[in-house]
């Protein structure tokens, strides 16, 4: 939840450098995050199968699920990074991983249904009115660019629906007899990222989101290499998430549907960061202020009924 919820700063620290060559490094830091957790952690212990072994253990159908799952988040994560850099972070991620939350749990819950239903779904409801605040509150933020704020709130909701998608291939590729481990399918899942990355991220650099005109490759060469650190650090950051995540799932008592939906409390660790260290709401109307309260609150009653769901 920490990491998934505050790679997206490294965007923010790298202004002028356009999110589709940033994703470039995000991509490179992805891969080196997954080689190095799968040596290490995945490589450690006297239980199950070391990393190479598992990967070499694996089946066809789990690579193909693991991958389908990595090209489906890189679509959205695109989208995600092109909301951000419209709308920013206080309103692209509540909006987009709170839908991907609703979306993804209940998908992952029906493959394997473990945890208090009632809890679990409750909490899912309260975010969905989160979700509906946030957008609220961007909307009365942005009155003198209506058209601008359509367009983030557009991207974010499509982003969303995509994010929530991505995890039941990650939960099949682990699940049945034989199936690779949590670290050979996140390097699986990270290949699928990557080789989805080079026609959609370049279709999007040729015809930019934001409006503005085509990002061009030489830009990424002559950008300062801080820039280049950071967009790594980004891809490494979400990496180690991914890799909490799947192994969390694998755990009897939390179960894919919980996991999922714990780590996309992402949304109310990048809320806080866009609204108490970005500033992103400071000029804004103290209505929009007042219902970004709110979201806060929905929110935080309803990740603490779906971290409770596997308890009772």
């Amino acid at each position: 939840m920490l990491c998934w919820g505050s790679w997206a700063n490294t965007v923010k620290l790298c202004p002028g450098y356009r999110f589709q060559l940033l994703y470039w490094d995000f991509i490179l830091g992805l891969l080196a995050a997954a080689i190095v957790w799968g040596s290490t952690l995945g490589s450690l212990g006297t239980v199950g199968r070391s990393f190479y072994a598992d990967i070499a253990h694996s089946g066809a159908h789990p690579i193909l699920f693991a991958m389908a799952g990595g090209a489906i988040f890189n679509i959205a994560n695109l989208l995600l990074v092109a909301a951000i850099d419209i709308a920013g972070l206080a309103v692209a991620f509540p909006i987009g991983i709170g839908l991907a939350l609703v979306a993804g749990a209940i998908s992952s819950y029906i493959i394997s249904p473990k945890g208090n239903p009632l809890l679990l779904f409750g909490g899912i409801a309260f975010v969905t009115a989160a979700i509906v605040f946030d957008a609220v509150a961007y909307r009365l933020r942005e009155t003198e660019r209506p058209a601008m704020s359509r367009r983030g709130i557009v991207i974010s909701l499509i982003a969303g629906l995509l994010m929530g998608m991505f995890y039941p291939f990650v939960s099949k590729a682990m699940t049945g007899e034989g199936a690779p481990g949590p670290y050979a399918v996140l390097l699986f899942f990270t290949i699928g990222v990557a080789v989805c990355a080079i026609p959609v991220n370049y279709f999007f650099m040729r015809f930019p989101l934001d409006g503005r005109e085509p990002a061009l490759m030489r830009g990424y060469w002559r950008a300062p290499g801080a820039w280049h650190f950071w967009g790594v650090v980004g891809g490494a950051i979400w990496c180690t998430g991914a890799m909490a995540n799947f192994v969390a799932s694998q755990a009897h008592i939390v179960g894919p549907a919980v996991s999922y939906s714990i780590g996309q409390g992402a949304t109310m660790i990048s809320a806080c960061w866009g609204v108490f260290v970005w500033h992103e709401f400071s000029g804004a109307p103290s209505r929009s202020k007042n219902i970004l309260i709110w979201m806060f609150i929905f929110f935080l009653c309803g990740l603490t009924a779906v971290a409770c769901a596997p308890i009772f």
